[in-house]
């Protein structure tokens, strides 16, 4: 018994009858902000899941998410300690003495392996505080893509300051919590 051939494959891209339309491929802006709103799944603080995703040349470096130092007890298990702090404009910034930021686990897991994360990029779900944004300078990034803003009238002097560029990457995603 002879079957017929359709015409065209299911890799082609074209509409043939029956064939289902392929989805639209990510962009890699979306790829690594998506990826930064998965990671944030593993946060632990429970005030806040971020994650961070260090960038260059379209590879994944590092990754990291907000949570207590490793072998140590973690928020979800034993409630946030929260410590207050006064910038000079006035305003009080509400801070967890367990936790590390997303962004700085980022940097410890790259220095712990040897991967050098100079002249990156990062992907954050939600812009960094002032104490990240110093550390993100000095380890060499370049640009930072965020998808919410946080406090980011607090960090624009340093912005210009050092010539680092802020992105917001906005997705709309299943990933999202």
């Amino acid at each position: 018994m002879h079957e017929e051939m359709k015409s065209g494959s299911c890799c082609s891209g074209e509409k043939g009858e029956g064939s289902p339309v392929p989805e639209k491929r990510l962009g890699w802006h979306e790829y690594f902000m998506n990826v930064a709103h998965l990671i944030s799944r593993r946060a632990t603080c429970s005030r806040a899941h971020i994650g961070a995703v260090i960038v260059r040349e379209n590879s994944i470096l590092s990754t990291g998410y907000n949570g207590a130092p490793s072998g140590l007890p973690h928020c979800n298990d034993t409630n946030c300690i929260i410590y207050q702090s006064k910038h000079p404009d006035g305003t009080v910034e509400e801070n967890c003495v367990n936790t590390i930021h997303a962004e700085i686990n980022a940097i410890a897991l790259a220095a712990k392996h040897g991967v050098s994360i100079k002249d990156s990029d990062i992907y954050i779900t939600a812009s960094p505080c002032i104490h990240c944004l110093k550390v993100l300078i000095n380890v060499g990034i370049k640009t930072i893509y965020y998808d919410n803003p946080y406090k980011i009238e607090q960090i624009n002097e340093l912005l210009r300051l050092s010539g680092i560029r802020l992105v917001q990457v906005n997705v709309a995603s299943n990933l999202k919590e």
